[in-house]
């Protein structure tokens, strides 16, 4: 398996950045592309790298945050595979600046073919994109800084994420991880009836050293996870934990991960 990183807040050597984030993920036969960050940013850096990225079997969307998903209006066609509630309306709490999607399920209907679905949904033999993931854990999506339309708090109940099924275990691909990292990785579990996990990488949307950082080092030590790869929303603070108990690499634009 190979993942690209066409989009990520930290620059490569040959690359830029962004606040977003998208990966190219080749896996056996299967050619996914994953999030699209803010911009035409991931096209720019695929090109930079000499990757083809045309003609994806798929293009999964893992929430309908604008820096995972605005790079959508500059694609001109696809498989599109996303939760229902990616395309609600949603702001900043404090700030009240919109960070949903730029383009609705309408526009975007007129040159994606788009699949929405809450249940899993099979991208291949061994590779599903998860649905909704149920909140289980007393420790993970317990706040949020955002809100709905009307004013609600939004728990980002379209967070979502890819899980497949390796040689030596699941190993799974998060946007942001809204619904928290444990809640993701048991989720997987249970839909595919693989526990052994290989690895987890993508957003783990953790900002400090607090209970559910300290919980989610726990657990994925506990199951002996091989690869732990925070990028994207999860912050320095936080970070610091995971070097500390992983030995993590800092994950850039124009990476190319094999596994």
């Amino acid at each position: 398996m190979k993942i690209s990183v066409l989009a990520e807040n930290h620059a490569g050597s040959l690359t830029r950045a962004e606040h977003g984030l998208s990966y190219f993920i080749e896996f056996e036969e299967h050619r996914i592309l994953f999030d699209t960050g803010q911009s035409d940013l991931f096209l720019e850096n695929a090109e930079k790298i000499g990757l083809k990225i045309e003609n994806p079997d798929y293009i999964v969307l893992s929430h309908g945050h604008f820096d995972h998903g605005n790079g959508l209006e500059y694609l001109d066609h696809g498989n599109l595979v996303c939760h229902p509630g990616c395309f609600v309306k949603r702001f900043g709490k404090n700030s009240s600046r919109y960070i949903g999607l730029k383009n609705t399920m309408e526009e975007l209907s007129a040159k994606f073919n788009i699949t929405t679905s809450a249940d899993p949904w099979p991208l291949g033999k061994k590779i599903l994109f998860l649905g909704k993931i149920p909140r289980s854990t007393d420790f993970e999506s317990v706040n949020t800084t955002f809100i709905l339309e009307n004013g609600n708090p939004d728990f980002v109940e379209d967070d979502s994420a890819i899980a497949m099924i390796l040689p030596d275990g699941l190993f799974i691909v998060t946007g942001c991880g809204h619904a928290g990292i444990v809640n993701t990785i048991e989720h997987a579990r249970k839909i595919t009836g693989v526990n052994r996990i290989s690895g987890i990488m993508g957003g783990f949307h953790l900002k400090e050293i607090d209970v559910q950082t300290l919980e989610t080092v726990r657990y994925l030590k506990e199951n002996n996870v091989r690869h732990v790869l925070p990028s994207h929303c999860t912050e320095l603070p936080a970070l610091t934990a995971f070097y500390s108990n992983f030995g993590i690499r800092q994950i850039k634009t124009g990476d190319v991960l094999e596994f």
